[in-house]
């Protein structure tokens, strides 16, 4: 698809007829800035991998090119103030990385890349408007800190990611923990360590825990969790006379776990969880969650003090009230190969909250990150290109390969070169490869030399403090 689907047809209303009387006005409203020959908005709603590299992009060519065609600026929306590598929530769920290591500041990031940042949660689009509505901003001691309020778009991207998807599995909701957010892995850690000091306190045996979804993140947390608990369990007296402190059960519906993965790899991954210690039971379906135990198969019964789901994923429900757009199966925003929204042009969508399909014939692109950042690059340039009414060509997605990380020295998996060769990485040399990947990112998002001072910085700290956060 090319150039009449790329047409910059964020239309803002004349200044002949302003907005009437009892209109509140639009947050940066489009009226005003036309009225005062403001630049064309492109609004990204959604910070991750995809959104914050967009939005980078962007800026620094705007930058650079601010003299000379379309004026335009650029606009971050997300729900938190901080940036979180999603790869890496079950390590934050497992305590075995902080908080500070993983995130990067919204607001700094603006200020370095020539984009601007705003506070926010989606609630709704009204597209004929050109607005986007954000929910109540509210604090920790529930007062109001800003009210519902509108921002208005010229071009407009969702980037909002996805959440796991429950299947309509009853007690899901009520009795087990998601890692869709770093907010979700910082509570997932606080109910480890409630358990472990119950597990100490009470000396009724190992903790109990059950993850739903043999895939990579719950095969990361399982391996992960195995480690950390360990650790825990040492700083103590009772748990740590366990043969095993820790029961973890990984339950997988699919004949195999990892199932993106090639039948060696998926082979090697369970035995390596095998040796962990770790009871892995495919071909078995989880038909009820419930307090303290999840049940198999409509009758048997696995005590779990911890829950955790990682079955699936599906787009948050926010993408339901987004002016009629077209959705998939699994509630992901249908989108053209130029990632606009089959009935928006004006609006696109990128990442694990889109279904994009590139050839006929072919599957969508699958919901990874490095998916998410490959869109990136491609609509920062078309995107500039579309400011100028210049024709773009369709995005391709290059499949670079999958790495599974198994704790904190091993991981497995599969790189891909430009020419589809692969080549098979396990141990130390892939556990590298996995770092490298973030590693590029932040460097991205900061530059080399930077990246290089955070990560020598994060390494000296480790030297001083537990390997386990115990708070």
């Amino acid at each position: 698809m090319n150039g009449p689907h790329l047409h910059a047809g964020g239309r803002r209303p004349s200044a002949k007829n302003p907005p009437s009387a009892g209109h509140r006005p639009a947050l940066f409203s489009t009226w005003a800035l036309r009225e005062r020959g403001g630049a064309h908005r492109i609004v990204i709603v959604g910070g991750g991998a995809g959104g914050l590299e967009l939005a980078v992009h962007l800026g620094e060519a705007l930058r650079k090119r601010q003299h000379r065609g379309t004026p335009a600026e650029v606009l971050l929306v997300d729900a938190s103030l901080t940036h979180v590598w999603k790869p890496w929530l079950h390590e934050l769920a497992a305590g075995t990385l902080d908080g500070h290591d993983a995130g990067v500041e919204f607001l700094q990031q603006a200020r370095r890349h020539n984009f601007r940042f705003h506070l926010g949660t989606l609630e709704s689009l009204e597209r004929q408007q050109h607005e986007l509505w954000l929910e109540p901003l509210v604090g920790e001691d529930g007062q109001e800190i800003a009210p519902r309020r509108a921002v208005a778009y010229d071009t407009l991207v969702i980037a909002v990611g996805s959440i796991v998807n429950d299947f309509h599995t009853p007690g899901v909701a009520e009795h087990a923990l998601a890692l869709n957010s770093a907010a979700d892995a910082q509570r997932f850690h606080r109910r480890l360590l409630a358990e472990c000091a119950r597990a100490e306190t009470k000396s009724d045996g190992p903790v109990q825990i059950a993850i739903v979804g043999g895939g990579a993140t719950g095969v990361e947390l399982a391996a992960e969790l195995m480690e950390s608990v360990r650790d825990i369990a040492g700083l103590g007296t009772e748990l740590s006379q366990e043969p095993q402190p820790v029961q973890m059960r990984l339950i997988e519906s699919g004949a195999r776990l990892v199932g993106a993965l090639s039948e060696d790899i998926s082979r090697e991954v369970q035995a390596d969880l095998h040796r962990r210690g770790v009871e892995v039971l495919t071909g078995r379906r989880v038909t009820e969650v419930a307090a303290g135990h999840v049940v198999l198969d409509g009758h048997e019964v696995l005590p779990a003090a911890l829950t955790v789901w990682a079955a699936g994923i599906q787009g948050p429900r926010v993408l339901e009230k987004l002016g009629g757009l077209e959705l998939s199966k699994q509630r992901q925003l249908l989108v053209r190969d130029t990632l606009q929204t089959t009935r928006d042009a004006d609006v696109f969508a990128m990442g694990d909250c889109a279904s994009c399909v590139t050839e006929p014939g072919a599957g969508p692109v699958p919901p990874r990150a490095q998916a998410a950042q490959q869109e990136a690059r491609y609509l920062a340039g078309a995107l500039l290109r579309r400011l100028e009414n210049q024709p773009v060509a369709g995005f391709r997605f290059h499949d670079r390969g999958s790495l599974v990380a198994l704790g904190s020295h091993d991981a497995v998996g599969r790189i891909l070169g430009r020419a589809g060769r692969g080549l098979r990485l396990q141990g130390l040399m892939a556990r590298w490869a996995y770092w490298s990947v973030h590693h590029a990112h932040m460097v991205r998002l900061q530059g080399a030399l930077r990246t290089a001072v955070d990560q020598l910085g994060s390494w000296l700290n480790g030297r001083s403090q537990p390997r386990v956060k115990l708070h």
